[in-house]
């Protein structure tokens, strides 16, 4: 009879754990489907599917291998849809003696947990994931005494650390450390993009028990055709694709956004190691391999600026955040009170940038990091949305979205409510940087070259009365005394129509 309840949440996929290493009798896993996650905020259909999907799949590998499961579906009659009531229940069922979890993502499943077994009377234990490249408290340990972060002096430690392309124990490979300058290239359509690694999965058995439990979501999904990877082979799969497929142009197109292509050279890998199916270093490593193996025809700025948002950016944003947690997501310096449009549930917007990249995100539950940032992320800034509203858009909709790693990006980085803590200035621009990296504006109703007037690119309205409106608090940030000194020299006559015109936007933003 099993003594142990080991505790598996659904994003805890990882099929290397050292807890699976062997079978033991007195172990008994448990994994749930609860409504306590699919309400916390709405998600996308496809994102509550893939996450279901992968659970059971993952459930099915255990029980393959001769571990004891007990897996309950979202319809399962003993499913209390509360993670702590159905722990007492179980533990009363199977006279359990110790119980075990490993340490959650998420602060509020962190907090719910800690607090759940401090109130026990059995023993408990908190365990390691075992997935990420650096524990919580490292990035605050790298930065102890230091009034700002930067995110490349940690990326550059990381490389030493790991010695993943070094040349020797102190120098880069290639002679750079980043080359960031390399991937900021405008699709053209050319070179040809090759077509995503997709699945044809028929999820309506899963989609029907969800729309009959009434949970809420948002957008579309293809339940005869579900096209993300919800098990490990599925993850290698689009791995070893990417790396045969489209490794070779990723650096050069990953900021570029064209209204026909969802994925451009993108490896569609984020959901597979946000879920823990796939381990970060073995991505990196199979793609230095690659490379390796490819030189003649991939070049390293392809491959380096991979490894940079995996090796440094996607664990630098896991050390911000218990760095920064919970006061983190309460945040907003820039005290921006606006609602979202509802142009953000629907597309229906004139503005051919933003009703692509919503439009996306609500069939596919994607978007790549500059859709992300500098259409929908930047268009809420500029009109001074709640970043409240902001954060629980971005991690209901996208399929990647855990608030580890959504709330940093969209608080931090997209909205700058933090103040700086991530990004040193605000991440916004008028219609000109847009026009330069995608393939949007020569097909808007509006005209992105003009800033005032009734058919004038919104964004470049938005942009000049952010600065103005928002002034006081740029005024001793140095990256920003460019365009503040810019903004001193608008003729007073033409700010005054683009204050006027951009509070008409904010104001009635359907209209646009």
């Amino acid at each position: 009879m099993a003594k142990t309840l080991r505790l598996l949440l659904g994003d805890q996929l990882n099929h290397k754990h050292s807890w699976f290493d062997q079978t033991d009798e007195e172990v008994l896993y448990f994994m749930a489907e609860m409504r306590q996650e699919t309400d916390y905020v709405t998600h996308h259909i496809q994102k509550v599917v893939a996450f279901f999907s992968a659970m059971r799949n993952f459930s099915q590998w255990l029980q393959e291998r001769g571990h004891s499961v007990i897996y309950y579906q979202l319809d399962h009659p003993d499913n209390e849809q509360d993670l702590t009531q159905n722990l007492e229940k179980l533990f009363k069922a199977h006279h359990i003696e110790r119980f075990e979890y490993q340490l959650p993502d998420e602060y509020r499943l962190d907090q719910q947990l800690k607090e759940f077994s401090d109130s026990l009377e059995l023993d408990s234990d908190a365990v390691d994931t075992e997935h990420f490249l650096t524990s919580r408290t490292d990035l605050e340990t790298f930065f102890k005494g230091k009034k700002t972060y930067t995110m490349e002096y940690f990326y550059r430690d990381m490389r030493k650390k790991y010695d993943i392309m070094m040349a020797n124990a102190k120098d880069p490979e290639g002679g750079k450390w980043n080359f960031d300058q390399s991937n900021r290239k405008k699709w053209k359509g050319a070179p040809e993009i090759p077509h995503e690694r997709g699945f044809r999965k028929d999820v309506s058995a899963l989609c029907k028990m969800i729309e009959e439990a009434g949970v809420k979501t948002m957008g579309s999904i293809d339940e005869q055709q579900f096209n993300w990877p919800t098990s490990r082979e599925d993850g290698l799969s689009v791995l070893n694709y990417f790396c045969s497929n489209l490794l070779k142009h990723f650096g050069d197109y990953q900021d570029a956004m064209d209204p026909d292509q969802i994925y451009l050279f993108h490896s569609r890998l984020s959901f597979a190691m946000n879920s823990k199916l796939l381990h970060p270093l073995e991505v990196i490593e199979k793609v230095i391999d690659h490379w390796r193996a490819n030189k003649d025809d991939i070049d390293i700025s392809q491959v380096e600026g991979f490894v940079r948002q995996i090796l440094g950016w996607r664990e630098y944003m896991r050390g911000i955040y218990w760095m920064k947690m919970p006061g983190y997501r309460r945040s907003n310096k820039l005290d921006n009170q606006n609602e979202l449009p509802d142009f953000y549930w629907t597309a229906e917007t004139k503005m051919n940038c933003m009703h692509h990249a919503i439009k996306q995100s609500l069939d596919h539950a994607y978007a790549h990091h500059i859709q992300r940032l500098m259409i929908t992320g930047n268009y809420a800034l500029l009109t001074q949305t709640h970043p409240d509203e902001v954060d629980a858009w971005y991690l209901g909709i996208y399929i990647d979205a855990l608030e580890w790693v959504e709330i940093t990006n969209t608080r931090g980085m997209s909205q700058f409510a933090d103040g700086g803590i991530v990004a040193t200035k605000p991440y916004v621009s008028s219609g000109s940087y847009i026009n330069k990296m995608s393939n949007y504006c020569s097909s808007c109703k509006y005209s992105v070259s003009k800033k005032t007037g009734d058919d004038a690119c919104p964004f470049n309205s938005l942009y000049w009365n952010f600065l103005f409106e928002k002034r006081e608090h740029f005024k001793n940030n140095q990256r920003m005394n460019m365009m503040m000194s810019m903004l001193d020299k608008k003729d007073p006559d033409e700010l005054e129509q683009l204050v006027k015109r951009a509070q008409e936007i904010i104001k009635n933003p359907q209209k646009f």
